[in-house]
């Protein structure tokens, strides 16, 4: 664990082991933290607080410019190591890096756009100023899909905005998490400012987090069923709350849309990070008339893809997370199967060449899936593209809207009023339009209904951890 600007083993003792999933390796042990360690990193944050928050914003600034040139200058090292523990290929995990090396040299430059205002009053005696000031203490709980740049994201506004922290990491992922604070030590961010508790078991951490009145945010990415605890749990306190959830992304084909470009988007979004992402699509819904060039393209495309671990240069999609992960997939595509689903490729564990110790799914094509299928409602989180076929007259905003989630969505057309139809009418957070990648840390990211609350990156995610101050002034 690192507090108070030292790496240290847990009060306990006690330490878990961290597995390649795509061998079941044992990669190393860590510190498994509890109780009394997050209450001495808080400790460790809250001291640390009042001098932090009183730098100017071009000091803080500087700390984070610093780890950004040190993590890019790590990048190779740190993909490695995310590459054996989290599963993804070793391109893929080097762009992670390099995207949450993004945060951080977005946020250091952001920390000098935290504006106030002066704002007009009625009366000629009286002034108002308007000012933002960090909200204090800040629990941050982080998942192993993206287990580097999902701590940039939140850590770099946090400290932008003159906020310590303390980071609860995935269990799966700790390994990661160790790297990126060991940039944040070479970077000399004083001691109590940023701090890591890794742990087995999350629960105790979790419930320091919500019980300590220091703590005056948490900010989530995970499960929506653990975020709508979290959110409960700190409803006590009024504690502020960023939560990036779960997603069940629509993926509109539209009459008037190119199939085999759409169905190379698809390709490339559908099987990212072996489908583990929150804003990968769910629900391919394509129109009658496109539906067989369509998925002779992807089909094509899919065929190509090569599983194996992560770190071998030729591999294109790596195991899932973890035993667990992979039977959820499974027992999806069973479902839909059974409910009259066609499989087009794929549909079953892969377990020859030498990857029956890994957790691995073939990636997989299902054509003709319904409403009543599990895998219609539920987040796959795996290799699976769904195809829905639809015909002129279907009410594509209603479908696709028909979630509790509402995190990202796609559309592929090549007509701008319709663009701009689904566009404002899609319930999502996010909507790309002919572009699946439609994230940075300038722009903001986040859902609505079940999906989340709050946004993170861009001018938004530095006001998640502000408080708006009003100075009214009688002269």
């Amino acid at each position: 664990m690192f507090i108070e600007g030292n790496f240290r083993n847990s009060s306990s003792g006690e330490t878990f082991g961290s597995y390649n999933p795509a061998n079941g390796e044992l990669l190393g042990e860590v510190a498994s933290g509890g109780k009394d360690d997050a209450l001495a990193a808080i400790d460790a944050a809250s001291r640390a607080f009042k001098e932090w928050a009183s730098l100017t914003v071009y000091q803080r600034s500087k700390f984070l410019m610093e780890a950004h040139r040190m993590m890019m200058e790590s990048q190779e090292e740190i993909a490695e190591i995310m590459s054996k523990e989290q599963g993804k290929p070793f391109r893929a995990a080097m762009n992670e890096v390099q995207y949450g090396a993004d945060f951080l040299i977005w946020f250091a430059e952001e920390a000098k756009r935290i504006y106030g205002r002066t704002v007009p009053s009625s009366r000629t005696d009286q002034r108002f100023i308007v000012l933002h000031q960090p909200i204090g203490v800040v629990g941050a709980i982080t998942p192993w899909n993206y287990p580097v740049s999902m701590i940039t994201r939140k850590v770099a506004p946090a400290l932008a905005a003159g906020c310590t922290i303390v980071v609860k990491p995935a269990e799966a992922t700790p390994l990661c998490a160790q790297a990126v604070f060991k940039i944040f030590e070479k970077a000399n961010l004083p001691a109590g400012v940023v701090n890591l508790v890794t742990a087995d078991d999350p629960q105790p951490v979790g419930e320091v987090f919500l019980n300590d009145v220091r703590v005056r945010k948490i900010t989530f990415t995970g499960s929506t069923k653990v975020g709508k605890m979290l959110a409960g749990g700190s409803g006590s306190q009024l504690k502020r709350l960023s939560l990036e959830l779960g997603g069940h992304a629509p993926f509109i084909v539209c009459s008037d849309a190119d199939p085999v470009h759409a169905a190379k988007g698809l390709a490339l979004v559908k099987f990212l990070n072996s489908g583990q992402a929150c804003i990968s699509p769910n629900r391919i819904y394509v129109h009658e008339q496109q539906e067989k060039t369509f998925l002779e393209e992807l089909s094509s495309r899919v065929s190509k893809l090569k599983a194996g671990p992560g770190i071998n240069k030729d591999s294109k999609i790596g195991p899932l997370i973890n035993e667990e992960a992979l039977e959820k997939v499974d027992q999806q595509v069973r479902d839909a199967i059974e409910k009259g689903a066609e499989v087009i490729t794929g549909g079953y564990r892969i377990k020859d060449n030498g990857l029956d110790q890994g957790h691995f799914y073939a990636p997989t094509i299902l054509n003709k899936v319904t409403p009543d299928m599990t895998i219609y409602r539920e987040e796959t989180f795996g290799p699976v593209a769904p195809v829905i076929t639809y015909r002129e007259g279907d009410d594509l905003l209603e479908m696709a809207n028909d979630t509790h989630y509402g995190l990202a969505s796609y559309v592929y057309t090549q007509n701008l009023g319709l663009a701009m139809k689904l566009f404002e009418g899609l319930n999502f957070g996010i909507v790309g339009i002919n572009d699946i990648n439609p994230t940075s840390a300038a722009a903001p990211f986040g859902g609505n209904k079940e999906s989340g609350i709050g946004r993170e990156g861009a001018s938004e995610g530095i006001h998640e951890y502000l408080e708006t101050k009003l100075g009214g002034f009688s002269i």
